[in-house]
C-alpha cells in the first residue's frame, strides 16, 4: 500500500487529488473542535459515560457527540437518507426510471437525498434538543434554535465535504469521513484498554486474545475482499472482413464480498434507529421498552443486526451486479460459459453463483461484527463496535487504495505493484 501511495504521489493529477482529500479531511477534523454553545458539558459527559445509545453515538461520530461539536450528529442522517432513497427506488417507478437515466438521473436522486438528509437532520436535532433539555445550560427557545441550527448545519456541511471528496479527491467521501472518525478514537481506545488492565477489569490474557482477534479480522477482511470466483468465458471465432476475431478464453471475476463494508455501515445505523426514536421520549414507557428489548448488545438487537447485515449485503450486491446485463453482453459478443447455454441458463447460473458468494460474504461480515459484542458482554468491558470499526477501517482503506491503483492503471499499461 505504501509503495502504491509513493508511486501515486509522483503523478501530478493524482497528487492533486490526494492533497484535496487530505485537506478536506483536515477541515472535518478541525470542525470537530468547534463546540456548540449553550451546552452543559458535565451533564453530557455523564450521559455518554453511562454507555448505551449515547456511548454508541459518540463512537460513530468520532467523539463529536461527547464534545457536542458542530458535527455531533456526524454523517448518520445522510446514511439513513441514502438507505431510504435506495429502498424507495425499488418501490416507486419514477425513482427507478431516474436510476436508469444515467448521469442526469443520478444527479436528481442525489439532490433528493440531500433534501431528505436535511429533513432527517432537522428532526433528529430537534428531538435531541427538546428531549434532553438537561444538556442545555438554559432551556429557552433561542438556545434550542441555536443548537438545532448548529448541528443541522454541521451535518449538511459534512455531506458537502463528502461529496467534494468523492468528486475531486480519492475514494468515497462519506466512507472516508467515517474512517477518519474511527481512526481518531484509537488513542483514547488504547488508553481505555490500558486503564482496564491497570484496575484489573481486563486481564492481560484477555488483552492478548483481543489483539489476536484484531490481527485475524484484518487478515480475514483482506482475504474476503480479495477473494473471487472466476467464471470462465469462451468466445467463438468470427470473421469480420478479412480478419478473424475471437477464439480466446477469459473470465468474469465475481468477488466474494461485492458490497464491501456498506452493509455494515447501513445495518449499524438502522439497528440504532429504535433507540434513536426512543431517545426523543425519555422516561416514557416506550423508551423503557426499547431500552429493555432493543438495547445495543441484547439478543434481539444482535439478531436484527445480523439479519440487516446479510440483507443489505444481498441488496447492495443486487444493485452493483446485474446477471441479466452480463449474460446479455456475453451473448452479444459471441461468448458463452462452457457447459452453460447462452441466455436464460447463463442468467440463472450467474445468479446462483452470486447468491452463494453473497451468503458467505454476508455471514462473514455479520460474524466479525457481532463477536466483539459477545466478548465485551462476557468480559464486562465496552467493545461494542470493535468488529464493526475494524471492518470499516480495513474495507475503506482497501477500497481507497484500489481506486488509486485504478487511476494509475489509466496512465500506465504495465503493473505498478511488483512482488
Amino acid at each position: 500500500m505504501l509503495s502504491t501511495l509513493k508511486d501515486a504521489w509522483k503523478i501530478p493529477d493524482l497528487r492533486r487529488k490526494i492533497i484535496i482529500t487530505l485537506a478536506l479531511l483536515f477541515v472535518y477534523r478541525l470542525g470537530s473542535f468547534i463546540p456548540v454553545p449553550f451546552i452543559d458539558t458535565e451533564q453530557l459527559s455523564s450521559l455518554v459515560n453511562d454507555g448505551g445509545i449515547f456511548g454508541l453515538f459518540n463512537i460513530l461520530s468520532g467523539g463529536n457527540f461527547g464534545n457536542f461539536t458542530i458535527f455531533a450528529m456526524s454523517i448518520t442522517p445522510y446514511i439513513n437518507a441514502s438507505i431510504i432513497m435506495n429502498l424507495l427506488a425499488f418501490a416507486i417507478p419514477a425513482l427507478e426510471r431516474l436510476q436508469k437515466e444515467g448521469e442526469e438521473g443520478r444527479k436528481k436522486l442525489a439532490q433528493y437525498t440531500r433534501f431528505l438528509t436535511i429533513a432527517l437532520a432537522l428532526i433528529q436535532a430537534l428531538g435531541m434538543s427538546l428531549s434532553f433539555g438537561d444538556i442545555l445550560v438554559e432551556r429557552t427557545a433561542f438556545n434550542v434554535f441555536v443548537v438545532v441550527l448548529c448541528i443541522t448545519s454541521g451535518t449538511a456541511f459534512l455531506m458537502y465535504l463528502g461529496e467534494q471528496i468523492t468528486e475531486n479527491g480519492i475514494g468515497n467521501g462519506i466512507s472516508l469521513i467515517i474512517f477518519v472518525s474511527i481512526i481518531s478514537r484509537i488513542p483514547s481506545g488504547i488508553t481505555t484498554m490500558y486503564d482496564y488492565v491497570t484496575v484489573g477489569t481486563l486481564s492481560v490474557i484477555s488483552l492478548i486474545l483481543f489483539a489476536v482477534f484484531v490481527v485475524v479480522v484484518v487478515f480475514g477482511v483482506v482475504a474476503i475482499q480479495e477473494g473471487q470466483r472466476r467464471i470462465p468465458v469462451q468466445y467463438a471465432k468470427r470473421v469480420v472482413g478479412r480478419k478473424m476475431y475471437g477464439g480466446q478464453s477469459t473470465h468474469i471475476p465475481m468477488r466474494v464480498n461485492m458490497a464491501g463494508v456498506i452493509p455494515v455501515i447501513f445495518a449499524s445505523s438502522l439497528t440504532l434507529f429504535p433507540a434513536t426514536i426512543s431517545s426523543f421520549f425519555p422516561n416514557s414507557g416506550f423508551a423503557n421498552w426499547i431500552s429493555t428489548y432493543f438495547a445495543w448488545g441484547s439478543w434481539l438487537s444482535n439478531i436484527i443486526y445480523v439479519v440487516l447485515i446479510i440483507a443489505f449485503t444481498y441488496f447492495y450486491t443486487a444493485v452493483t451486479f446485474n446477471p441479466f446485463d452480463i449474460a446479455d453482453n456475453i451473448k452479444k459478443q459471441g461468448g458463452y460459459i462452457p457447459g452453460i447455454r447462452p441466455g436464460k441458463p447463463t442468467v440463472e447460473y450467474l445468479t446462483r453463483i452470486m447468491n452463494r458468494l453473497t451468503l458467505f460474504g454476508g455471514i462473514f461480515l455479520a460474524v466479525i461484527a457481532v463477536i466483539p459484542i459477545f466478548v465485551g458482554n462476557i468480559m464486562g468491558v465496552s467493545l461494542q463496535f470493535g468488529g464493526t470499526s475494524l471492518l470499516i477501517v480495513v474495507g475503506v482503506a482497501m477500497e481507497s487504495v484500489k481506486q488509486i491503483e485504478a487511476e494509475m492503471m489509466m496512465r500506465h499499461h504495465q503493473g505498478f505493484l511488483k512482488s
